[in-house]
């Protein structure tokens, strides 16, 4: 019988770093100004995040699982110049 040191293709920590590397490659984290704003992003999606934890993408391309109240912060002037265009 092999334990978890023997084999950590099989699981555990090494299961778990692998997974934890992979996600953070997925929702590429983006640093600097976009964490300072409130984006637009589609009623649904924003549902859809809470429920399951997927990151969303907002309309100037921001990903990120939302997680915060966007009352208490300025709205995206990207997110916002593209939604106006758009007719909204």
């Amino acid at each position: 019988m092999s334990t978890p040191l023997e084999s950590p293709d099989q699981g555990g920590l090494a299961t778990l770093d692998r997974e934890l590397e992979e996600l953070i490659r997925e929702e590429n984290i983006e640093p600097g100004d976009h964490e300072r704003f409130s984006h637009y992003v589609k009623k649904d999606k924003i549902l859809e995040s809470a429920i399951t934890g997927k990151p969303v993408r907002a309309l100037c391309g921001k990903k990120w699982t939302p997680g915060r109240d966007p009352e208490k912060f300025p709205v995206c002037p990207t997110c916002k110049e593209i939604y106006e265009s758009l007719g909204g």
